[in-house]
């Protein structure tokens, strides 16, 4: 059988045709090489330079090889944080014509290194709540896209600084399956799983005499666990709230962003008497609030500030005869948008005198009034209302 890359991307192949494919993949020469920590894995695992990549390659059998690569994909077009695809290479042979494992090649996340490694160092007790928030929301964001990871580990995740946070990815997905919806108690098995394996991990460290003494391997396991049913509590649990109690709701949109979450929208549904509405968070990616914002009302913003737009904009919605809560992308939500910029973005933003809103950009402005009335509504423990925020608001701006 002749050597073959199997690629998407046609450039990748061509990266790829100078590695030494008939060579055993633990007995690669140094100057394919590229230097850097990994995790334990049950398969050979190499970093090599292929033209300006640095590529991670793995020798696995073929089916297995297949299905992880296109599971990768997926998971790529999912928006979830895990390795780059690049291809599988199959048709190997030796020097003698002996076949040779097929191998899956992912691309090197830039500025990553395996969790397990991080252990192998002191860290302050700051930065291993930072790894474990890192990891949780890993786990979570996997779980609510319906994949069942299956060998969540230390070395099974990459971690690398973003934005000043900690950002958890996956590495290897052989064992993971996607489903539509995870059960129960899939999700608690594959949780299970993942205090097994990181605590074993930490105990193998332990032993070795590289884990910091700080490091209580058991308690950090369990408190994955923990904090992984909190956060996917909060994430996924319905609130129902009176009608007129939108304090209620801001609060809880503030403690998801607080744990790392943005919300890309709300599942809001009025009772049968319309005094009661039900709401369920869903969670995004990076961007998406200005994204959402400009295609529904024109605004361009900063992400904060679309974000907390767009939350007054979902509730103003939600009191609106004509919301169509089942369609909240459609033409009707776009006309309500259209609505809320006409009659109450705007308004506010004017009733400010303009020698207060010069030296703010309306959207700043706007923001700056929600927040205020957040904090108004709150001392008062009732909401008091836009108009009156922004009136105090006024009342409070100093004069230029």
């Amino acid at each position: 059988m002749a050597l073959q890359i199997s690629a998407t991307n046609p450039e990748h192949p061509a990266l790829l045709l100078d590695l030494p494919w008939h060579t055993p993949l633990e007995e690669w020469p140094e100057e394919y090489l590229v230097a850097l920590p990994r995790g334990i894995s049950r398969h050979v695992v190499r970093y090599a330079r292929a033209g300006t990549e640095v590529v991670a390659v793995k020798e696995l059998a073929e089916r297995p090889a297949t299905r992880e690569y296109e599971l990768l994909r997926t998971l790529d077009r999912m928006g979830i944080p895990a390795v780059d695809p690049l291809a599988v290479v199959t048709g190997r042979v030796d020097a003698s014509g002996a076949p040779l494992e097929p191998v899956l090649i992912t691309r090197h996340l830039g500025g990553s290194l395996p969790y397990r490694s991080m252990f192998e160092t002191t860290m302050r007790p700051s930065t291993m709540n930072r790894l474990m928030d890192a990891l949780t929301v890993l786990l979570v964001r996997l779980h609510l896209a319906g994949f069942a990871w299956g060998d969540c580990s230390l070395s099974n995740t990459l971690f690398r600084r973003d934005a000043g946070a900690f950002a958890a990815y996956l590495v290897d997905a052989e064992t993971g399956e996607l489903h539509e919806r995870l059960s129960n108690g899939q999700r608690d098995y594959d949780v299970d799983l993942a205090r097994v394996n990181i605590a074993g991990e930490l105990m193998d460290l332990e032993a070795s005499g590289a884990l910091h003494p700080s490091v209580d391997p058991i308690l950090f396991g369990t408190t994955i666990c923990e904090r992984y049913t909190d956060l996917w509590t909060e994430l996924t649990r319905e609130s129902v709230y009176p009608v007129d109690q939108r304090r209620d709701m801001d609060r809880r949109i503030r403690r998801l962003n607080d744990l790392g979450f943005d919300v890309a929208e709300m599942q809001i549904r009025h009772n049968d008497h319309g005094d009661t509405v039900t709401f369920v968070p869903k969670v995004v990616d990076a961007g998406h609030h200005q994204r959402q914002l400009l295609r529904l009302t024109g605004l361009d913003t900063e992400e904060n500030q679309a974000r907390r737009l767009l939350n007054d904009l979902e509730h103003w919605m939600a009191t609106q005869d004509d919301y169509a809560p089942g369609d909240p992308l459609g033409a009707r939500t776009e006309v309500l948008a259209h609505r809320w910029v006409r009659e109450v973005f705007r308004p506010t933003v004017r009733a400010v005198p303009e020698g207060i809103r010069r030296t703010l950009d309306p959207a700043q402005l706007f923001h700056e009034l929600l927040e205020h009335r957040w904090y108004m509504s709150e001392q008062a423990r009732h909401d008091v209302g836009l108009d009156a925020a922004t009136k105090d608001y006024v009342d409070r701006a100093p004069r230029v």
